[in-house]
């Protein structure tokens, strides 16, 4: 519940901004929300807009929604080694040292975020602490550190960016052509059908949509094994992804998932944000 109320309050206060803006663009330019540069305009606030406020808050937004705690300053030996770990990893891997967390959570699971590579956030789950070995762990970490190093989070950003914008300006240009073709060349303003329409084309691209990003964050994944496999050593990732076969489905979700050592079940491959393990595992081979 914490999270649903979290995400509506937040893509809320997003809408919002991202209104305003437009609103003083459309203003200063003096560009009409039914011409085809309004529609652009209209479709690139949104898409790149919710896309990178998402990505300024990605971490705040972590924090709050699995409620991890930021280790400050270790308490215990566990959380001295993930410091010493990760920030090694981190120099290695040649970016500043990400914020280091843990969640309560009994999946095996981590997750790294943040709008930047020296301003990012690598959580662990309190599960995989208690059920991965220490080599296993390490290779867990190095995998999300080198999603931080890659820019996964930029890159898939500006993935998301790009076609966010183009389902926004295709749906709204149908959309209107459907709507005249109803309303007749007599008829003024917008009619039912462009709402309705607009809504479809959304829906229907944005399923489209999501096979693409799906794909790009397939290939991330690749890369932030292979990173994690020159950090660690290969053997070292191929036992934390041989683990994970008897994990459960994760619960996290949105950018935490896509860039989470393990994935939720998705229904069919072309959709889902991770590779199967076994083409993971045999890629490391």
């Amino acid at each position: 519940m914490k999270r649903v109320v979290l995400f509506l309050l937040t893509n809320l206060a997003v809408m919002l901004v991202l209104g305003v803006v437009l609103s003083v663009l459309m203003s200063v330019l003096g560009i009409s929300s039914r011409s085809y540069g309004g529609i652009m305009l209209i479709a690139l606030v949104f898409g790149f807009g919710g896309a990178f406020i998402s990505l300024f808050m990605s971490k705040w937004i972590a924090k709050k929604s699995t409620g991890a705690m930021v280790i400050a300053q270790a308490r215990n030996e566990t959380e001295h080694w993930l410091l010493q770990t990760v920030a090694r990893q981190a120099q290695q891997a040649n970016i500043k040292m990400p914020e280091v967390a843990i969640y309560d959570s009994p999946e095996i699971n981590a997750f790294a975020t943040g709008p930047s590579k020296n301003n990012s956030l690598v959580a662990v789950s309190s599960g995989l602490l208690h059920n991965m070995s220490q080599d296993e762990a390490e290779a867990v970490l190095a995998h999300e550190v080198s999603h931080v190093a890659n820019g996964d989070m930029v890159t898939l950003t500006l993935i998301q960016g790009v076609v966010n914008t183009f389902v926004i300006f295709l749906a709204k240009v149908l959309a209107g052509i459907v709507d005249n073709f109803f309303r007749g060349e007599d008829e003024e303003g917008t009619g039912w059908a462009y709402f309705v329409f607009d809504l479809i084309f959304q829906m229907l691209f944005g399923i489209l949509a999501s096979i693409v990003v799906a794909y790009f964050s397939r290939q991330r994944e690749f890369a932030a094994d292979k990173g994690a496999a020159n950090l660690v050593g290969a053997h070292k990732m191929r036992a934390a992804l041989e683990r994970l076969k008897h994990n459960q489905e994760s619960q996290l979700e949105g950018s935490m998932m896509a860039f989470g050592i393990a994935s939720g079940k998705s229904i069919a491959d072309f959709f889902a944000s991770h590779p199967p393990l076994e083409q993971r595992i045999q890629a490391l081979r």
